[in-house]
């Protein structure tokens, strides 16, 4: 009898295409299945995963939701003993924290098969390298040649970034978000940036912002803090490229604190083919699909393999080399149970305040309340 197994991915041609690809090797190479349905960005960031275990064998998620995930009990460990051997080898070579951020409570619950973290983009034809420092930037802003995406959660992501850019990382104690002061300094930076780019960049998440860079007619030279996707960095994909490098600093310590983005592969505790669906998982986090098949159809691997690999930089113009030390040296964030709601209220939050001007040190303490709020949810 076929095995036919149900996954539900993210509506991108990185997010879908290399699913797509390396399901038909699977099928030819094993005989099972697999059927993909995807959903779009938005619903990707916060569709209940709950619902989504009901209804899929495999699910991509992001590596937030871990907390809420575990309390609901709706996917199945993927560290059992028979996988140890693999496990540690992909917890071995899996880039910067992906593998770790779906480690929670002792158990795996996702598999890194997607590596990002925020970067800054910048137009090759316009910007001999990229700007090294924020004040650069501030520079290049005054002129109208850069967007920041600030749309839910990409606001508050800028913020994580540069917290930890500037030696401050945020919610390192359950009873604070952030130091006041570093706080204020952060927001500070943000305010002092939105006013020297289009409003537009608060209604735009990073695809918009890349989108509206890559135009042929575009003025637009730097994202300064922006997830990397590997799509623009190839010639052809738009009218022009795009190419990438770690976030400008802001600090003493250099391009270093990019929030970690990417996905992970996860099984339903309630699939009727657990068995089936963890050794694709396996396979597909692995080196020899995430450095072959995987990177060839468009997907951005999170095995250290393909990061290092000469054909698969060659097809990108070194995106992978060029941002490794960003995703090296990126900041996780908090996973517990009932984070994902204080992410969007505070994403909104710091949008609205930046928008309206509002005062930093009030601006900080909200932050503040909302994260005690969900820490005590």
């Amino acid at each position: 009898m076929t095995v036919t197994l149900k996954g539900m991915t993210w509506s991108h041609p990185r997010g879908y295409d290399p699913m797509i690809a390396c399901s038909r090797i699977w099928r030819e190479r094993t005989g099972v299945e697999l059927v993909w349905d995807k959903r779009s960005l938005q619903d990707f960031e916060s569709y209940p995963v709950e619902e989504l275990a009901r209804a899929y064998d495999l699910i991509v998620i992001d590596h937030p939701h871990v907390g809420q995930i575990t309390s609901e009990g709706c996917l199945h460990p993927l560290d059992a003993p028979n996988w140890a051997e693999a496990s540690q080898a992909l917890a071995r070579r899996s880039v910067g924290p992906s593998f770790a951020s779906y480690t929670w409570e002792g158990r795996q619950w996702a598999l890194p098969i997607d590596a990002a973290t925020q970067v800054q983009a910048f137009r090759p034809d316009l910007l001999s390298t990229a700007p090294g420092r924020l004040e650069e930037i501030f520079d290049l802003a005054r002129e109208g040649r850069v967007l920041v995406p600030l749309r839910n959660p990409h606001a508050i992501m800028c913020f994580f970034t540069l917290s930890a850019n500037l030696g401050t990382p945020c919610a390192q104690s359950p009873d604070r978000f952030v130091d006041e002061d570093a706080g204020v300094r952060v927001y500070d930076l943000l305010q002092q940036l939105l006013t020297l780019i289009p409003r537009e960049s608060l209604d735009m998440d990073p695809i918009e912002a890349s989108e509206a860079m890559a135009r042929a007619d575009s003025r637009i030279a730097s994202i300064p803090l922006t997830y990397g996707y590997v799509s623009y960095a190839r010639d052809g994909f738009r009218e022009r490229r795009l190419d990438f490098a770690p976030v400008p600093s802001a600090g003493s310590e250099g391009g270093i604190g990019g929030t970690l983005g990417g996905t992970g592969i996860a099984v339903s505790a309630r699939s009727a083919n657990i068995d089936a669906a963890m050794e694709f998982a396996y396979w597909l986090a692995g080196e020899e699909a995430q450095k072959g098949p995987y990177a060839a159809a468009g997907g951005q691997p999170a095995h250290a393999a393909a990061w290092e690999d000469d054909t698969v930089n060659r097809d990108v113009c070194d995106f992978y080399r060029k941002t490794r030390t960003a995703l090296e040296t990126s900041y996780l964030r908090p996973r517990y149970n009932g984070y994902m709601l204080f992410q969007v209220q505070a994403s909104d939050c710091l949008a609205h305040a930046l928008a309206q001007g509002q005062g930093a040190r009030d601006t900080v303490r909200a932050l503040n309340a909302l994260y005690r709020a969900a820490q005590a949810a």
